[in-house]
């Protein structure tokens, strides 16, 4: 579009969440491991007149994940609908036409949510109020575990149809049926991974960002963001550890919009009132996250298996209206080295577990005394799918709320921003463009449509088409 951009990075690599840790011959990607609707991927590529396939390859994932219960039920979810459909048979025969209907109601969901209004920012209430009628139709007003449940009838698929508001933050119980969505995203495009990690992926969109003439500086953590001027004059004075006041005609934040509103722009009176409105939001869950490598492989394992505890909805309200740590868990195992043997040594198996936890808002848990102890506890479930995993681990770190908060600037600890129920979706939500503080614009999981891949690169083609029309140049 014509201007002149500098990145800052607060850590010593690209990627901010999307972050690598090396260790002991292991490349373990410490954020976004699930990849879907690539064409969002492609387009960035596109547009700046590149091919993603010169800076990047994505390997497809099949099965998308393995679903396995605590009572032994398993389900390969994938892409191709005779395939699922034999899944579903092995499970409930008589749930077939009931997901036949489910699958239809998720693709007009998909493309009014999500083809038509993904990308298109919603800075008035009569936005919203424009998109009511067709939102009524679809009802949206319903919670993704309540809709799937009216199409199919067995717990188990009610759970696997169900479970994907978790990968972006969500209560299946709480969030809006809009979501059922990605169901239909998966269908369409299926679940891909970067080839060397999601790393790679990072490395080849800053290789496109530097060949563009975009200039990256990591290790620059912006400490403040002062503003002078008025309306087209504005400047923002960015302030950061090596350079003071440094001058900027507009700023686009991706970081955690409340440390944004409430710590970069906190000298900005205008500020303090998205501030005070951001915390009286209800905000996504936590993660505690440990990455594992063990020094041989394991057969039949799944690239994304989901291993479901023996509790669904009763851990879930533990997670997101408790107050305490529970006890028991579902986890989400990431075995990336089952697509990608090189990100471990020969022979071995690179891991990511993740369990989502309470955030610190509401469970006053002191991680730094028992993140150790959990994460014991969730190796030892673990070797019931995996024997002999405890004695076979080479290195082991993990990632608990309060990294989240200290390290990653995320209010509360929340892994995904703020939550993604109707009643905080589209104008509800953080605005793309701040209401009074011209120049400064959102993107990332916490502003419209949130969070995942395919909902963070939306919020910057929306929030790109605002700067465009506020600066009067040509959108992409």
């Amino acid at each position: 579009m014509g201007f002149e951009t500098t990145c800052f990075e607060a850590r010593d690599k690209p990627g901010g969440r999307a972050y690598v840790y090396n260790d002991a011959g292991f490349t373990f990607d410490a954020g976004p491991t699930v990849i879907t609707a690539p064409h969002c991927i492609e387009e960035l590529f596109e547009l700046a007149g590149r091919s993603m396939d010169d800076y990047v390859e994505l390997m497809p994932v099949n099965p998308m994940y393995r679903l396995q219960w605590h009572d032994g039920a398993s389900f390969d979810y994938v892409s191709d609908e005779a395939g699922l459909i034999q899944q579903i048979k092995k499970l409930n025969p008589s749930d077939v036409s009931g997901y036949r209907r489910f699958a239809e109601y998720s693709k007009r969901v998909f493309h009014r949510g999500y083809e038509e209004l993904g990308a298109v920012p919603f800075l008035r209430f009569s936005d919203m109020v424009r998109v009511a009628p067709q939102l009524a139709q679809l009802r949206a007003d319903r919670s993704v575990y309540s809709t799937v449940s009216r199409f199919i009838k067995d717990e188990h698929l009610r759970q696997a149809f169900s479970f994907h508001p978790l990968l972006v933050g969500g209560n299946p119980y709480d969030t809006s049926a809009i979501y059922t969505l990605i169901h239909w995203i998966e269908r369409q495009w299926g679940v891909f991974f970067p080839r060397g990690g999601t790393g790679a992926l990072v490395g080849g969109l800053v290789n496109l960002f530097q060949d563009l003439g975009g200039e990256m500086r990591l290790d620059t953590p912006v400490r403040s963001i002062d503003v002078v001027g008025h309306q087209q004059q504005t400047k923002h004075l960015v302030t950061t550890d090596y350079k003071i006041a440094e001058p900027f005609d507009l700023v686009v934040s991706n970081a955690d919009v409340h440390h944004t509103y409430s710590k970069l722009y906190q000298r900005v009176e205008a500020a303090k009132t998205t501030t005070r409105r951001l915390e009286k939001m209800e905000w996504s869950m936590s993660l505690f996250v440990m990455y594992f490598g063990t020094r041989h492989r394991y057969e039949n394992l799944a690239h994304h298996t989901i291993l479901f505890g023996p509790r669904f909805k009763g851990l879930l309200n533990d997670i997101f209206k408790g107050s305490r740590l529970p006890e028991d868990f579902s986890l989400y195992l990431h075995a990336p080295t089952v697509t990608d043997p090189s990100l471990a040594p020969d022979g071995c198996e690179a891991f990511y577990v993740l369990s989502p936890v309470p955030h610190l808002g509401r469970a006053a848990v002191h991680w730094e005394s028992v993140a150790q102890s959990y994460g014991d506890a969730i190796l030892e479930s673990l070797e019931q799918h995996l024997p002999g995993l405890r004695e076979s681990i080479v290195t082991r770190r993990h990632f608990t709320p309060n990294n989240f908060r200290d390290e990653l600037n995320a209010y509360h600890g929340s892994a995904f921003s703020v939550a993604p129920k109707l009643t905080q979706s589209a104008y509800f939500r953080p605005h793309n463009r701040a209401d009074k503080i011209p120049g400064l614009y959102i993107v990332g999981g916490g502003t419209h449509p949130g969070a995942g891949v395919p909902g963070v690169i939306n919020t910057a083609k929306a929030t790109c088409g605002l700067v465009a029309q506020d600066f009067g140049v040509p959108a992409c």
